[in-house]
């Protein structure tokens, strides 16, 4: 693969929060290396506005054009890389065309947490902050070293402290 912008997929269940995050990151952080859109497999029909917040907040990204889609809006398209972000959209995955390149960035669930107002912008700061913490890695491959293995790899580091409990 020697060749940008490749076309990248991030999917989630509900396509409202950490597919969200990870399109909006990826597309700025890529600057223009990656061509990025994200889906769901059940998708919420509308995009959490924590995300929205964190996006700006945090990154200083303006992500209010984000919708909530189904990953039927790309069947037969040619992607270079697929990256699921919960263990749901990992187990039910289609297959695309083109054989892309899939990874795992599985993040804990901020649109499930419940709790004060407070706890919730927490919990999606810190998986916002785990999402760019492994976008930053992933951008920093070289075309070269943009292979299953490494890429793969991605999803084992920067686990978050107790992340099975964080989305209750």
């Amino acid at each position: 693969m020697n060749h940008a912008p490749y076309k990248v997929l991030i999917l989630c269940t509900g396509n409202s929060a950490r597919s969200i995050i990870g399109e909006y990151l990826l597309r700025a952080k890529g600057r223009g290396r990656f061509d990025v859109v994200s889906a769901g497999s059940h998708p919420a029909g509308r995009v959490n506005p924590l995300a929205l917040w964190v996006l700006q907040d945090r990154y200083g990204l303006d992500a209010r054009d984000a919708r909530s889609k189904s990953w039927d809006e790309f069947k037969g398209t040619r992607f270079d890389f697929v990256i699921t972000v919960c263990d749901n959209a990992q187990e039910a995955c289609p297959v695309f065309p083109g054989q892309p390149i899939t990874a795992h960035f599985g993040s804990p669930d901020p649109a499930a947490a419940t709790g004060s107002e407070e706890e919730k912008r927490r919990l999606f700061v810190q998986v916002a902050s785990q999402l760019a913490a492994r976008i930053d890695i992933f951008c920093a491959l070289s075309d070269d070293q943009l292979d299953a293995t490494r890429v793969r790899a991605i999803g084992e580091t920067h686990k978050l402290q107790g992340e099975a409990g964080l989305a209750r």
